[in-house]
């Protein structure tokens, strides 16, 4: 009466059992085919000691993109470079007042001399 339930438990396909060999294979293949579809190659790195490669990724894939907001540039710089700004106009103002002294008393020094 039930026979119709067994209908789906044929036999299970086997599974296929992979050699370390092909393995391995199939994974470089895999990430041959993944750093050729980049737009920018990615530059690798092995290390001998450890054996391990490494890849220094772009900041964002081509698909993150899309997804993703941009990254924001690195704050660190600008406001160091904000720093260093502020600080050369500090030096220059100074700078710039003593030489505008100097000059002062050059001219006015010139002045007395040619009155007198």
């Amino acid at each position: 009466m039930f026979k119709f339930l067994k209908f789906g438990r044929g036999k299970k396909p086997e599974a296929v059992i992979e050699t370390q060999r092909q393995s391995f294979e199939r994974l470089v293949g895999e990430l041959n085919e993944a750093i050729a579809s980049l737009p920018e190659m990615p530059a690798v790195t092995v290390n001998p000691v450890t054996n391990e490669v490494s890849f220094a990724l772009p900041d964002q894939f081509p698909d993150e993109a899309l997804a993703l907001p941009a990254p924001e540039p690195e704050v660190v710089v600008e406001e160091a470079v904000e720093e260093v700004a502020e600080e050369a106009v500090e030096t220059a103002t100074e700078e710039v007042k003593a030489e505008a002294v100097e000059d002062a008393v050059k001219i006015k020094g010139e002045a007395n001399k040619s009155t007198a």
